[in-house]
């Protein structure tokens, strides 16, 4: 809300302020009288029709133009499919991704999580991989907790999920959960929802997660989640 409020102020900062609302100059516009006919059939106009004429015409370019100024703020959903053979998942994020790995440890037990991160709007797309030592179920329970907990944790929640099925790509499904959590996070306790899945596969445990500092459209979301499965 304070991004479109700053565009539209610099917008309106750098044209004349219009008087007359666009309802008012439309309904005149519109609404006027029939023009007589002057010789060769040209139609003849009063000076105030043509003034409404002209402020109609004005009021349009104005509208135009603030409609480009929003669309140039407002948040740009630039959806692309990624395959990460590598991790076995592929999924559609809203920008190029980074990438990134870092060391956790579970259970006293060290382990490598990959990221791949997108940003869009307000919000922060990302798909992290935890590579297990084994793919006993014993493990995979233990990652999945870490993370369940962990995000909860950032935002000062309930550790709630629930259960849901994650596509394969190659057809069927695979029993994980989901998440949905809101609270305050960081040092300047700043409001954020996260929508998260989290799943295991093999050696592999995935936390597939929108962090956003407001709530999402669920058509984002939406197509976020639906396009995520593994190999």
């Amino acid at each position: 809300m304070l991004r479109t409020v700053f565009c539209v102020s610099r917008f309106l900062a750098r044209i004349p302020f219009f008087l007359t609302s666009a309802s008012d100059s439309a309904a005149r516009f519109f609404a006027r009288s029939p023009r007589p006919i002057g010789s060769g059939g040209r139609p003849v106009g009063s000076a105030s029709q043509l003034s409404s004429a002209r402020t109609a015409l004005s009021t349009l370019a104005f509208a135009l133009a603030l409609g480009a100024a929003l669309s140039a703020c407002s948040p740009t959903f630039d959806w692309r499919t990624i395959m990460n053979n590598d991790n076995g998942y592929t999924v559609d994020l809203p920008a190029k991704p980074g990438n990134d790995q870092r060391a956790v440890q579970i259970n006293g037990t060290p382990m490598q999580m990959a990221m791949q991160t997108a940003e869009a709007g307000d919000a922060v797309f990302a798909v992290g991989t935890v590579m297990l030592p084994n793919d006993d179920e014993a493990t995979q329970r233990a990652a999945l907790d870490f993370l369940r907990t962990g995000l909860a944790r950032n935002v000062g929640a309930a550790p709630d999920a629930r259960a849901v099925q994650i596509p394969l790509a190659a057809g069927g499904q695979v029993l994980g959960l989901e998440m949905k959590l809101s609270g305050e996070a960081g040092s300047q306790h700043e409001t954020r929802t996260v929508y998260a899945r989290l799943v295991a596969r093999g050696r592999h445990v995935y936390q597939a997660a929108i962090i956003a500092s407001k709530p999402m459209q669920q058509e984002q979301v939406d197509q976020f989640f639906s396009s995520f499965q593994l190999y």
